[in-house]
Formats: structure tokens, C-alpha cells, sequence
């Protein structure tokens, strides 16, 4: 049967003379896509996916900051120009609740599509349901500690650390072993503790969630009650600001991810709380010389960080046809074979095979730890409100860090604001 009749007996041919634009050997898939190498490493294997279905794909590529706007005014529109849509994990709560995302529930089920290798924290980030999941993941970005091999394993230092602890100097268990360390870096080891990011909104936002979770706390308990104000998030807050004040380098209330990885790449810094595919960018002997071979990943202290990720949707204003041409692409480039070839360029995968695969093993040892982050990372609060969230809470976090409230007011008020917007 060729790829016409097939999407024809899938879609429906009434459904397609009532609304398609076109026949399905004339469709073309668009996505607007962050420009980011994720994107680009699926760019280089388009012509295959072709190849295959006769389907050509187009990636319109762009910044983040301006894809919620563009996507949002296609999808509000009668009929959307993208067919085929990359959803950050921040949208996942918006974008579902506005009604702009087909079900794959249906697609699932008709195409038998095993989703069984997909890591549960993946699928449960981009708000799976029982009863229905709009997005696929496609790439995640969870965080961990990269951390420096040489100054742990520093005779001196330890014998340092030791005297004056008590302790000995590995790697930490808990959050407040690791402020406690950071802050023994940067008096003893003539460096940053923490390359710290906590320029106000996503970059201090996401970096405090890893205090929050290796802390033990949360953002929400059962039935959505917002439980950020309590003993742990107190304990998380009192710590993320000493590290800021105390362990951090000198400017960091206004640092960035950029600016925290140039930190860690100069060797001026001893720890990074980063997202876990940053190893090999700063494990790179041409492009950080002073660090390479000297640093290594692990989870964040406590079991848990945050939990991060893209994933594939569809929109429900294109045609029948179109949504069954989205779904086969998206089949195609999350399948394990596509997987493994995406990872061995270094894709971060949402697959549990693809981690445990042993080409990708030996091409990344790391990618063990990496499974084990990914795996147990926690989400940030997904609702209608969750970008909107991050200011707020940015906000309060650095008027903490910066001494203009105390962290009791701080966490009050940041608790505070995600109820207001939980009941918009």
C-alpha cells in the first residue's frame, strides 16, 4: 500500500475532501524549532525520513524567546501553518488546557506504538494523564552537579577540609554538605565554590528547584496544593542564599548560563548546578583546557534535581492528513534506532534503551549517571501559569539573595504568588 493510501484509510477520505489542503503526497511538515543542536542533529537526518515516507520536512528555526508568540498566534488561528510542533515542558500545562494540542492517545493506540521505553519522569513532565497525553518527549534537560575530580581528590584540601569540618571531603550527600563545601572552595581553593546563575527569572528559578527537591521539599502536594512553604523549602531557601552570599562568585546574583559555564571552563570555579549535557562541552581539552579531564557528573545531593525537557505535539487545527503525517514523523525520530543515531551525536534521550545501549556507552560513559538524573528529576509547577511562575518566583529569589527580604518573606511571598496563579 503506498504512503497516500495509507493516510487516506487513516484519515478518513470524507474527513480529507471536507478539509485538506492537499493530497498527501504533497505534504509537508512544518515545525518552528529552537535553534539549538538538538534541533540541528535531526536537521542532518531529515533527507532519511524522507526517503523513507516521502514526506519532506521543513525546521524553521529561531530563538526561544520568540517561539511562545509565534507558535501561540498559528494556534489560535483557523488553521495553524505548523503542523508539527516542538512544546517546552514550560507550555505543557498552557497549551493543553487551551485546547490547541490533538490527543496521541488515539495515534498510540491505532500504530501500537510501544511507549514502554520511555523513562516515566519524561512522559510525567509534559503532563501525561491517564486518560490522555498531548506531547511526546523528544529531548530532555534535566540538571546535576558537575563538579571538580582534582580539587576533591586535593591531598591538602583535604587534609584541610578535615581539620576544620571534622569531615572528610568527597562528594556530597546532602545540601547542606554541598554549600558546605562550596563555601570551603572558595576560602581555601582560590575559587568560585558555585558558578551560580541567579540572574532573576528562568536561570534562578530552575537553579533554586534543584535546592528545593535535594532539600526534600516541593512546589506541589496532593490536589495541587502549594506546599513550597515549609520546613524544607525554608532549609532550601536559607541554603540557596548562603551559597549565593558566601559560596558563589562575585556577581552571581546577575549571572546567567552562559556566564556560569565561561566560570567553570576558566577553572575559576569548583561546581556548577547545570543540566547534565553540559559534561561534555566543559570536558572538551580544546574548548576548556584548564578543566578537561578534571570534572565528572553526579545527581544532585539528596537523589534529586530538576527535571527538564521538549517534547513533539500536534496541533488540532490542521488537517486529518496532516496530523497523520506528524504522527509518523514523530514515530520515526523517537524510535530506538533514530534514538541511538540523534545520542551518538549527542542527544540527550528520553528513552531508557537508548542510555543502557552500548555504542552510546562507549562513547559516553557519563550517559550512566546521566539515566540515573534524568530518571529521578522533579518537575517544576506545569500549569496554564508556569512561565509567568518563574518571574514571580525569580523575583522573590532575588530579593532573598540580594538582602532586600528575609527568606521567610521570600518564601511566603513566592508560595503566595504560585496560589494566586494556580487560581486564575
Amino acid at each position: 500500500m503506498t504512503l497516500k493510501r495509507i493516510l487516506l484509510a487513516a484519515a478518513g477520505v470524507g474527513a480529507l475532501l471536507a478539509t485538506a489542503p492537499a493530497y498527501a503526497d504533497d505534504i509537508v511538515l512544518r515545525a518552528l524549532m529552537e535553534d539549538v543542536p538538538e534541533t540541528q542533529i535531526i536537521e542532518t537526518m531529515l533527507p532519511d525520513f524522507e526517503k523513507e515516507t516521502g514526506i519532506k520536512v521543513e525546521f524553521e528555526k529561531i530563538g526561544y524567546p520568540d517561539m511562545h508568540d509565534k507558535l501561540v498566534s498559528q494556534l489560535v488561528s483557523p488553521q495553524s501553518y505548523y503542523n508539527l510542533l516542538e512544546v517546552d515542558f514550560l507550555w505543557a500545562g498552557e497549551f493543553p488546557a487551551a485546547g490547541w494540542l490533538a490527543d496521541l492517545k488515539p495515534f498510540i493506540e491505532k500504530s501500537n506504538y510501544d511507549l514502554s521505553p520511555f523513562i516515566p519522569s519524561t512522559l510525567d513532565l509534559l503532563g501525561r494523564t491517564p486518560d490522555s497525553l498531548q506531547i511526546l518527549p523528544m529531548y530532555n534537560y534535566s540538571m546535576g552537579l558537575i563538579y571538580r575530580k582534582d580539587l576533591l581528590t586535593d591531598p591538602k584540601l583535604q587534609e584541610a577540609f578535615k581539620k576544620a569540618t571534622g569531615k572528610d571531603l568527597a562528594v556530597p550527600k546532602t545540601l547542606a554538605d554541598y554549600v558546605e563545601i562550596s563555601k570551603f572552595m572558595k576560602a581555601n581553593a582560590d575559587v568560585a565554590g558555585a558558578a551560580m546563575q541567579g540572574q532573576r527569572g528562568d536561570p534562578n528559578s530552575m537553579e533554586f528547584s534543584n535546592y528545593l527537591f535535594s532539600a526534600g521539599g516541593s512546589y506541589l502536594g496532593d490536589g495541587k496544593k502549594v506546599t513550597l512553604d515549609s520546613p524544607e523549602g525554608k532549609v532550601a531557601l536559607d541554603l540557596y542564599v548562603d551559597n549565593i552570599k558566601n559560596g558563589a562568585q562575585q556577581g552571581a546574583l546577575s549571572a546567567n548560563l552562559d556566564d556560569t559555564l565561561r566560570l567553570m571552563c576558566s577553572g575559576k570555579a569548583f561546581s556548577m548546578v547545570t543540566y547534565w549535557w553540559m559534561l561534555p562541552q566543559i570536558d572538551n581539552a580544546e574548548k576548556c583546557p584548564d578543566v578537561a579531564g578534571k570534572v565528572a557528573l553526579t545527581t544532585m545531593p539528596g537523589g534529586h534535581g530538576e527535571s527538564g525537557g521538549w517534547g513533539w505535539g500536534i496541533p488540532k487545527n490542521v488537517s486529518p492528513e496532516e496530523q497523520e503525517a506528524a504522527w509518523k514523523f514523530i514515530q520515526w525520530v523517537q524510535s530506538k534506532d533514530v534514538s541511538v543515531a540523534r545520542a551518538l551525536q549527542g542527544h540527550a534521550p528520553v528513552r531508557s534503551d537508548v542510555y543502557t545501549d552500548a555504542k552510546v556507552l562507549e562513547k559516553y560513559p557519563y550517559y550512566k549517571e546521566a539515566q540515573e538524573i534524568v530518571a529521578t528529576g522533579k518537575s517544576f509547577p506545569i500549569f496554564a501559569y508556569s512561565a509567568q511562575y518563574e518571574d514571580v518566583l525569580g523575583t522573590h529569589l532575588s530579593q532573598a539573595g540580594g538582602g532586600e527580604a528575609t527568606t521567610d518573606d521570600a518564601l511566603k511571598g513566592a508560595a503566595k504568588g504560585l496560589e494566586e496563579l494556580l487560581a486564575k
